[in-house]
């Protein structure tokens, strides 16, 4: 029996963590199973013609937000061209369904449910065996005798017994490598999945770093930890980033999800040690409104989290990224307005601006009548409306969004950016009329190269500011220019003049 693991990842660059823990988990089968990975940019076409080239008599995908309705579609495709075959679904985005979920969708014979390394074992030694027991699988969703069954859960397993994910697999050096140092979460945010289960399992911190001895030694790019909060455990994160620096091989980086209250000095200790560009902190912030952190059960202090960016930059070295949710309960788009505003004067390296998605499973999907929730009925369920933002607003908030992630995120326009906004309090303001001129004059419509952003912000600000415009702004863009590329490319921006070229095809 041959048996597929794969799925549609976001990017080119993301791995699959859930299919190496499946494929770690699997022992003795392990010899008739290989990993596949596709991304969402692939045409059906193309991945349809991939899995039709595989002799698997198994295909098991792993479901997502992102990539759900296409998968579903290529299942269904797979199936047609090859009834013989058997399908099995995986992951967040079918944890939460009913028996209905195999009435509606014919094609899928198994959903696993819930945490997979254990369930996915128990069912391969069934789906292995001469008569198989499917009712002997937990957390097995499955046809049987035209009924549809659903088994109990597969009880939590201790995570120290959960193999290395990187064990028997190579690891990519074009990557970004996922990492687990712990599973589970121990707050409650309402809109986030963990909040279902608040129990925190750790892996022992002696495993953890003869796990990260294989990424030292392959010398890859970037670890990112998936740890929800990697700092719950003072003690346990600062023995690990202590033990990181140590190890240092001058090449891989460390991204992870902290917790900005939580850090001490002991923490900046560790991070003055470190060499530059080491660590990656990823901070989520969400609001800065104390009534809509009540009603989502987070906890959050912004002038907490301020003196810890500062602290982080005074230091220097720690790439920096702060999170905002749209969209969220009591938020109203001149509170989104305040909390982007305090969040975007902090200075750091990057805004990343979401908009809240009602997941299944989440308490806040349970209350969503109770705030007038209007959200997409389809992946990736994100919020169209509520009592407080209107459709309008949270698509203006959406046009924001895409020039942050241009002109700041991306960098290459600090010293500009700098100079427009001395008085970040009306950085938001700044972005709105930037958006909303962009937008009416159809740059959205296009691709642009990097110098053509920055004729972009220069044809803005002649008319937003045009008291800041002249010969010193134009030094500034140049100068910002080639601080990004470098002299030749700034020379040849000169050469050819600040009038945007006319230039074919749409996005």
């Amino acid at each position: 029996m041959k048996i597929l693991l794969t799925t549609l990842n976001s990017k080119y660059i993301h791995s699959n963590l859930a299919l190496r823990y499946l494929y770690a988990a699997a022992g003795s089968h392990r010899d008739q199973m290989e990993i596949d990975e596709y991304t969402i940019n692939h045409s059906d076409d193309y991945i349809f013609t991939e899995l039709m080239r595989k002799d698997s008599r198994l295909f098991c995908f792993s479901c997502y937000i992102w990539n759900i309705e296409r998968t579903l579609y290529l299942a269904q495709m797979l199936k047609q061209a090859r009834p013989n075959v058997h399908i099995l679904l995986g992951g967040p985005e079918v944890s939460y369904e009913d028996e209905e979920y195999l009435f509606r969708h014919p094609y899928i014979d198994f959903v696993i449910q819930g945490e997979g390394e254990g369930a996915f074992f128990s069912f391969l030694e069934q789906y292995a065996a001469t008569v198989p027991d499917y009712g002997q699988s937990p957390g097995l969703l499955y046809r049987s005798g035209g009924l549809v069954r659903r088994n109990e859960p597969h009880p939590p397993l201790k995570f120290e017994t959960v193999p290395n994910p990187y064990a028997f697999l190579p690891a990519e050096d074009d990557k970004v490598l996922y990492y687990e140092a712990s599973r589970g979460c121990p707050y409650k945010c309402a809109y986030c999945l963990s909040c279902i289960d608040n129990h925190v399992r750790v892996l022992p911190v002696e495993r953890v770093k003869e796990d990260l001895k294989y990424f030292i030694y392959k010398r890859v790019k970037q670890v990112k930890f998936v740890d929800r909060t990697f700092n719950f455990d003072e003690r346990r994160s600062l023995e690990l980033m202590r033990y990181i620096v140590e190890t240092d091989n001058g090449i891989t980086n460390y991204h992870f999800e902290m917790c900005g209250e939580l850090l001490t000095d002991e923490h900046y200790a560790v991070l003055a040690s470190a060499r530059p560009g080491l660590f990656r902190f990823e901070i989520g912030v969400q609001s800065t409104n104390p009534a809509t952190l009540e009603a989502i059960r987070r906890r959050g202090d912004i002038d907490l989290i301020a003196r810890a960016i500062h602290r982080i930059k005074e230091i220097g070295g720690v790439e920096l990224h702060l999170d905002l949710i749209a969209g969220l309960p009591y938020e109203d788009y001149h509170l989104f307005r305040r909390s982007f505003n305090d969040v975007y004067g902090l200075g750091v390296d990057m805004l990343q601006v979401g908009f809240l998605k009602l997941l299944k499973g989440t308490p806040l999907r349970d209350e969503a009548a109770r705030y007038g929730y209007v959200f997409r009925q389809q992946a990736p369920y994100e919020v169209i409306t509520n009592s407080y933002i209107s459709a309008d607003g949270l698509v203006r908030i959406k046009m924001i969004e895409e020039l942050v992630g241009l002109y700041h995120n991306r960098g290459g326009f600090e010293k500009t950016l700098a100079r427009v906004l001395s008085d970040s309090s009306n950085a938001f303001d700044f972005y709105e009329a930037f958006a909303l001129w962009y937008y009416d004059a159809g740059h959205q419509k296009r691709n642009h190269r990097k110098e053509d952003l920055y004729r972009i912000l220069r044809a803005f600000l002649l008319r937003w500011a045009p008291a800041a415009a002249g010969e010193t702004l134009d030094r500034t863009l140049i100068a910002d220019l080639a601080d990004a590329t470098n002299k030749d490319v700034a020379l040849r921006f000169e050469s050819e003049g600040w009038e945007l070229p006319k230039r074919g095809g749409t996005r």
